[in-house]
Order: structure tokens, then sequence, then C-alpha cells
């Protein structure tokens, strides 16, 4: 289920309004890495995430460790301290199933605006070149 509900689209789908942390992606990317790796520390999916972000910015350590407890509040993910190591005490995350049908919920939501971007940068080459004519927007456009 999508966390909150959407004025312009209810209940009728996941939509970008209602997600959770949409900035930089951190969200989704965590959550698909906690997928892809089964159990990581903080400090791991911090070097994950340069590998696989959404975007070209840099995402801070704080953003994640602020997402991961936001995940870990609303069910998405746990964590259990790991002392067993020869250094500090260290939170080892997991993804829970309530995280792999939100992840799922982001995976409607990124096709959606994947798609929604394509058609844009479709539509601005168009313009670009003088073709005003077959744009995918909704929108018509009059030259004056």
């Amino acid at each position: 289920m999508a966390r909150g509900f959407c004025h312009r689209h209810g209940n009728e789908r996941p939509c970008s309004c209602s997600m959770g942390n949409i900035y930089r992606y951190v969200e989704p990317v965590t959550l698909y890495l906690l997928k892809l790796k089964g159990r990581a520390y903080g400090y791991e999916l911090g070097n994950y995430l340069r590998e696989h972000a959404l975007t070209d910015s840099e995402v801070d350590r704080a953003a994640l460790y602020r997402t991961l407890r936001q995940l870990e509040t609303n069910g998405f993910v746990t964590s259990e301290w790991d002392i067993g190591g020869g250094g500090p005490a260290r939170r080892l995350y997991a993804l829970t199933q309530a995280g792999m049908d939100h992840l799922a919920e982001w995976l409607v939501v990124l096709r959606q605006m994947a798609g929604a971007m394509h058609r844009f940068v479709d539509d601005a080459d168009k313009l670009i070149e003088g073709d005003t004519k077959d744009l995918q927007t909704t929108a018509s456009v009059e030259n004056e």
C-alpha cells in the first residue's frame, strides 16, 4: 500500500505524490539494494548507493541514515546490532515483506516517471527541430 492518500490520484495507483523520499531517490534505491544484497550495514549501503544512484547528485550519509530510520519506522526494513566484529557495534539492515511490496510500488511510480520523462524529451527534441505536430503531450501547441 502507498503511504498516504493522494488528492490527485486517490487510491487508484501508487504515485509520486504519496511516496516517500523522492529527493535523489534514496528510498527506492535503498530498498533495491537491500533486496539485491540481502542484509547490509549502513556504511556498505552508502557505498553501494554511489554505484546505483539514479541521479548525478551526491547522497550524503546523513540522508541515507534518515531514510533507513524512516523505512524501519514504516516497517519496510528491520535492523539489528552486530556486536560480533572486531570494531564497534554496527547496525545490520534487512528488507521486510512490506519493504518488498513498497519497492514494487516504487517501480510503478518510477515507470510512470520514466515514461513521462521520455515523452518530454521526445517532445522537446521535436520542438527544438521546429516540429510541433505529433507531440505526445496532451496540451496543444499553437504558433502565434
